[in-house]
Formats: C-alpha cells, structure tokens, sequence
C-alpha cells in the first residue's frame, strides 16, 4: 500500500487546492499539496518536506485531521494521512503544478478532486470537518 500525506492549508478561511500538471499521473485532477512518505521517514516530516518541495514553504504542521484507505479500480491502494496547516513561513510559490487556488469551504465540490480526496472534501464542504476553521457556507451557494 502507498502511504501518502497531504496538508489542507487554511489561510482567512479559505483553504488551497492545487491542480495536478498534465505530466503527472492522474493529470488535471485537483488535489491537497503532498505526495508520498519515503522509506524511513515519518508523516510529520513527509508532509514538511512536501511543502518544501511542491510550495517553497515551510510549514508548521498540525494536527492529523483525516486518514483514508483508497483503493482505485487499477487495484491500487492509498493510504492518505491529511494534516492541518495554519501557519507556514516563505512566499507560497507554484513549483510543480498547473495551477493552485485558494477557495472557499463550499467551493471544494466544484473542483474535479482525486477520487480518493473526495469523502474528505464532501465532509469539509459540508461543515462535517473544520468548519469552525473555515467559516461559515453562503447561503448563495445551495
């Protein structure tokens, strides 16, 4: 199984997504900054060091707020360990991907998500998780 981690960064309520690149697998699809934890490494650090990479920031990681196993129909099964990010130091910058968006809690739905990432970004827009964090859905948005 592939253990992943991925940071939902939280900034004025507003939480970033970032697209995939057309180069990578599962091209285009949206997702939550991170990748895979390396041999010997530990979550925290993984995530630490995927900020670095992907972002150009270093990132005070939070709590663990979220694990999924996900196996796609290939066959292939994921293990994704999501962690909070409120506060990080260093001008966020795109390095790998297409694009990155900060959006609204009720927005998130409106993004094509990996399919592994879409119970976690269903139960963020619904309020279900971190919502004090992210404020409250506009009623526009029903």
């Amino acid at each position: 199984m592939k253990r992943v981690v991925a940071a939902i960064i939280i900034q004025k309520g507003r939480i970033l997504v970032c697209q995939r690149s057309r180069h990578q697998t599962m091209p285009l699809k949206w997702e939550f900054p991170g990748g895979k934890i390396e041999e010997g490494e530990q979550p925290v650090q993984a995530i630490y060091r995927e900020l670095q990479e992907e972002l150009g920031i270093n990132a005070e990681i939070g709590d663990e707020v979220s694990r999924i196993v996900h196996e796609y129909p290939n066959g292939t099964r994921v293990e994704l360990r999501f962690f909070l990010v409120q506060e990080y130091q260093g001008e966020l910058q795109n390095i790998i991907f297409r694009d990155i968006q900060w959006a609204d809690r009720g927005q998130l739905p409106s993004f094509d998500f990996l399919e592994a990432d879409r119970e976690l970004v269903r139960a963020i827009a619904e309020g279900k998780l971190l919502g004090e964090l992210t404020g409250p859905i506009d009623s526009q948005q029903h």
